[in-house]
């Protein structure tokens, strides 16, 4: 068992470079879609450079997906193959953290390259459109539900909100980005709370607000 599940892992480690999703090309016909908007917005009007841009974001999402579907392909294999419950989290746990290192060099990689490309101005808009803009969002709410937010805090939540975009890039659905978000609103809420901040009080007065400013 100890020798055929070592050939196994070995196996599925490589499997990144070679696995294919179900559809495959209309899963990259999508990503395209959804990159040639985000390059849309950026006013580029170089048509090489536009394509080598398009063609970085497919690359990152087409090797991100892969990257999280062979582990789950492989949580799933590994479940059916009769290990003990602490065994089996312990390979589930090597792959992971095999798949995450993937991921953070991969990560490294797609930076680089925006990098050679874009200017910062750009690549915040390649990574807000990456991650539906869900950073601009929620700190403008942040900021229009506490209007008396001192600029550390400020400073604090959009710090933990760039971590978030950060990691969600390398998500691999909408849902998991999200995610990502919602972990870091909730730090917000503790870091907020702790600060004295009465949450409940802050949501009911923004919500009134937006009222009168509806009625208005």
């Amino acid at each position: 068992m100890k020798k055929m599940l070592t050939v196994l892992c070995s196996t599925l480690l490589m499997l990144p470079v070679f696995a294919q999703q179900p559809s495959a090309e209309a899963y990259k016909k999508v990503l395209t879609g959804r990159s040639e908007k985000i390059v849309q917005s950026l006013g580029i009007t170089d048509s090489a450079l536009y394509k080598r841009v398009v063609d970085i974001l497919v690359n990152q999402q087409v090797v991100v997906g892969k990257l999280h579907y062979t582990a789950d392909s492989t949580v799933k294999t590994l479940r059916n193959i009769g290990l003990d419950k602490e065994e089996l989290a312990d390979h589930i746990k090597a792959f992971q953290t095999e798949r995450d290192a993937q991921l953070y060099a991969q990560h490294a990689l797609f930076a680089a390259q925006l990098l050679g490309e874009l200017t910062p101005e750009q690549i915040e808009g390649v990574k807000n459109g990456l991650t539906y803009d869900i950073l601009n969002i929620t700190y403008k709410d942040q900021l229009d539900m506490i209007p008396t937010l001192k600029d550390e805090e400020k400073r604090q939540i959009r710090i933990w909100l760039l971590e978030a975009r950060e990691r969600a890039i390398d998500a691999a659905s909408s849902d998991s980005k999200n995610g990502w978000f919602g972990k870091c609103k909730g730090r917000i809420n503790n870091y907020l709370t702790a600060r004295g901040y009465n949450l409940d009080k802050e949501r009911a007065a923004w919500a009134e607000r937006i009222k009168q400013q509806k009625t208005n």
